[in-house]
């Protein structure tokens, strides 16, 4: 094999993976992520199912929008100070 050619090949590769990940910085630029804290809970649903006729699994999460009660579920509740 022509170890030239094959070292170009892996550089070509490389600027098209980095020009597409500059692509995408560019294009997330301005949307927000996460959302503002406030009252109440948000609902999280995880759903898996394997598909044929096998089972699955469904369950739902509340999380807290606070910000501090948030932080506060990680922590041991016998937590001495």
């Amino acid at each position: 094999m022509d170890w030239l050619l094959i070292g170009i090949l892996c550089i070509a590769i490389v600027v098209v993976a980095v020009l597409r990940g500059l692509q995408a910085l560019r294009h997330t630029r301005d949307t927000e992520r996460g959302s503002l804290p406030g009252k109440g809970y948000h609902t999280i649903e995880a759903n898996y199912f394997s598909g044929g006729g096998g089972g699955g699994h469904a369950s739902s999460f509340k999380v807290p929008r606070d910000p501090q009660e948030y932080a506060r579920t990680f922590i041991p509740k016998d937590k001495t100070k």
